[in-house]
């Protein structure tokens, strides 16, 4: 782990400014659209400070915008934040789509059992946290950010989904607070672990990869960290929280879990469970892309099968984080370059899916495929949204999760050509779910209760318009992120002790 501490602090600047402008928004007069202005003012200083970072950054340069202090001497845990190129396309995704969040859920807050204020200021917490998490360089400050992000999608979904939101809020925080407690196990490990090191017991990222934990250890350690990091991701088959989540949730607060929150998951196996445990890594690997593969097929499967719309957009994210562990756990620069750019596609492409299909039901008031038809007819912007918004979804080429989909493949392949053409049937299966939810509602006679469904407004179109832009643009020209990325992962590849595997090449004197 590289890096030199900078003279600002960009990164406590970034996440704090959305937790002031929460804290803003709390204080502003209530029943006023004031507040919804002032957040979005919010979220787009900061978008605009995440870009200043990301022009500054040198991919070449290791962990940068570092920060460090000393926190809690007697654990060893510092306040060390710093961003490597994988933390700084997952900080972007977060700018990016909250300020979208906040403009397409407008009016999502009204119903609620609060305010509009306390929607939009858990809105500003989260995204603040997410920063934070992203940006963690110390494993107990980690633990405690990805602890508390708990809090504000806990309120999100609880006070303001819908009818069933209690029990899909309450189902979420057990499962979470599962795997926290488990990494809570395993953090406390690490203090013992760290505690024979020669200045003491320390979470510093860059001392753990240094320690050594021992073999039995270390696989008992991992398995805490990892069991934690695939239930937020979420996998099979500790995924059952996410669709009654992401159905309950207003379609905002489904982007942000799924999008960003779950991004935590994958975020952590790699800076985390590679970094610190890189044997049990090594170790667990057939076991993991087993699991992998089960969740490509088994979520696109049951995708097939909903009649709820928000349904069926969760369970296709099972599939898809199927593919970004795939990736991982290849242990191959291609596979995980792929994983990475996937986490920033995949939140791109799932947040338009979300928020489409949310201004779609938010005009009829209902959830079930079998109540649309024909909405092309009346609604042609909305349609023709909805279908390159599933279009990405299924990776078509020419859009960015096309890129990500094929070097996770690509990757897998030259490890596991068994498991590389069962996930490869997920590809088939995203086709067929995708295409038939958008022929039964977007085509064919017009469905009588969908004859007045107005199209998209001005402000749905602003909302959608740049997540759409970047599927297209970074399909045709991913260049920037994947030289943001490349360098991260040799050097993650390097930490584990793994080589690409050689090309085999056949020999023009045996013909073999």
């Amino acid at each position: 782990m590289t890096g030199s501490e900078t003279t600002v602090p960009w990164l406590t600047i970034l996440a704090v400014l959305p937790l002031v402008g929460a804290a803003v928004v709390l204080l502003l007069p209530k029943g006023t659209a004031i507040a919804k202005q002032v957040t979005l003012g919010f979220s787009l200083v900061a978008l605009a400070v995440s870009i200043a970072m990301a022009a500054k950054f040198d991919v070449e340069g290791g962990f940068q915008f570092v920060e460090q202090y000393n926190w809690i001497d007697s654990f060893g845990a510092h306040y060390a934040v710093g961003l490597d190129g994988l933390g700084l396309l997952l900080v972007l995704l977060t700018t990016i789509l909250t300020p979208v969040v906040i403009l397409a859920s407008w009016y999502d807050s009204d119903g609620g059992r609060w305010s509009a204020n306390t929607f939009f200021g858990w809105i500003l917490v989260l995204e603040g946290l997410s920063i934070g998490v992203f940006a963690a360089t110390d494993v107990f400050l980690f633990y405690v950010l990805f602890e508390a992000t708990l809090i504000p999608i806990y309120f999100l979904i609880g006070g303001f989904g819908g009818p069933r939101r209690s029990y899909a809020a309450v189902k979420f925080l057990l499962y979470s607070l599962f795997g926290g407690l488990l990494m809570l196990a395993s953090v406390v490990g690490l203090y013992v672990a760290s505690a024979g090191n020669d200045g003491g017991p320390s979470y510093l990222l860059e001392d753990l990869m240094s320690t050594d934990i021992g073999t039995t250890t270390g696989r008992w350690l991992f398995l805490g960290f990892f069991i934690a990091f695939a239930v937020k991701a979420p996998m099979w088959p500790v995924h059952t929280w996410l669709p009654d989540a992401a159905s309950e949730a207003t379609p905002g607060t489904s982007v942000l879990l799924v999008s960003v929150l779950d991004k935590i998951g994958t975020f952590g196996m790699m800076r985390f469970c590679l970094n610190i445990f890189p044997e049990a890594s090594r170790w667990a690997t057939p076991v993991v892309i087993t699991l992998a593969v089960i969740s490509v097929i088994y979520g696109a499967l049951l995708a097939i099968g909903q009649q709820d719309i928000r349904r069926l957009i969760a369970y296709t994210s099972v599939s898809h984080f199927g593919f970004i562990v795939l990736g991982i756990f290849a242990m191959t620069s291609q596979g995980q370059t792929g994983a990475a750019f996937y986490m920033f596609n995949h939140g791109l492409s799932t947040a338009a899916l979300f928020l489409v299909t949310g201004f779609l039901v938010s005009r009829r008031g209902s959830k079930m495929i079998d109540d649309y038809g024909g909405v092309e007819k009346v609604a042609p912007v909305l349609a023709g949204t909805f279908l390159l918004a599933g279009l990405s979804s299924l990776s078509l080429p020419g859009l960015s999760p096309f890129v990500s989909e094929f070097l996770v493949l690509a990757g897998t392949f030259t490890v596991s050509i068994p498991a590389a053409v069962i996930a490869t049937l997920g590809i088939v299966l995203a086709a067929l779910y995708i295409l038939y939810m958008y022929q039964r509602t977007m085509t064919g006679p017009l469905h009588p209760a969908t004859e007045l469904l107005p199209d998209l407004r001005a402000r749905e179109v602003a909302a959608l318009a740049p997540l759409l832009l970047l599927i297209v643009v970074l399909g045709l020209f991913p260049k920037p992120a994947l030289d943001a990325l490349n360098p991260t992962v040799d050097r993650l590849l390097q930490q584990v002790g793994v080589e690409d595997p050689q090309p085999t090449v056949a020999s023009a004197e045996t013909g073999s």
